[in-house]
């Protein structure tokens, strides 16, 4: 069953306000900028942004076509996606890197562990190594400083800890 881009967004844009409406009456925390509200308020308000896009159509043109092929009764068939033998076993990749990280965190840190499962992540859902090496140098970094020093969240340091 295939759903419109107008519903699939509204249900988004639904949830998106609903995160965004529990964060909001969340209680502050005394004599601190940013306290438990603000992580659901910012993502339910990107959500509800992306529901919106999905619900206008932005960014449908960049969509690919899907290639037909076709059959010997002049009929065509969508072509089927490229699987291997072990396609099917990426669903258990989620769950196996959130294992990863419980196990391997505290030994090697947040740096060097977010930057394998980075790297395995990008790879796993199709970017090649030229995308998925950089983006498993630099988005760790970004994530510790947010976390770090924005949230105030303290991350293992491990075997590479940060300079702030």
């Amino acid at each position: 069953m295939r759903l419109p881009d107008s519903v699939t967004g509204s249900f988004l844009v639904a949830l998106g306000a609903a995160s965004a409406y529990g964060g909001y009456i969340l209680p502050p925390v005394p004599g601190q900028p940013v306290g438990p509200n603000v992580f659901p308020l910012v993502i339910g308000i990107g959500l509800a942004l992306c529901g919106l896009a999905i619900v206008f159509g932005i960014g449908h043109s960049f969509e690919e076509e899907e290639e037909l092929i076709p059959l010997e009764d002049g009929q065509t068939a969508a072509a089927p996606p490229p699987q291997g033998k072990l396609y099917g076993l990426r669903a258990l990749l989620p769950p196996a890197l959130l294992l990863f990280y419980v196990i391997a965190a505290d030994r090697l840190g947040f740096i060097i562990t977010a930057a394998l499962m980075v790297y395995v992540t990008s790879t796993a859902l199709g970017a090649k190594w030229k995308l998925a090496l950089p983006l498993a140098a630099l988005s760790p970094f970004a994530i510790h400083l947010i976390f770090g020093k924005l949230l105030r969240v303290p991350l293992p340091a491990g075997l590479l800890p940060t300079p702030w």
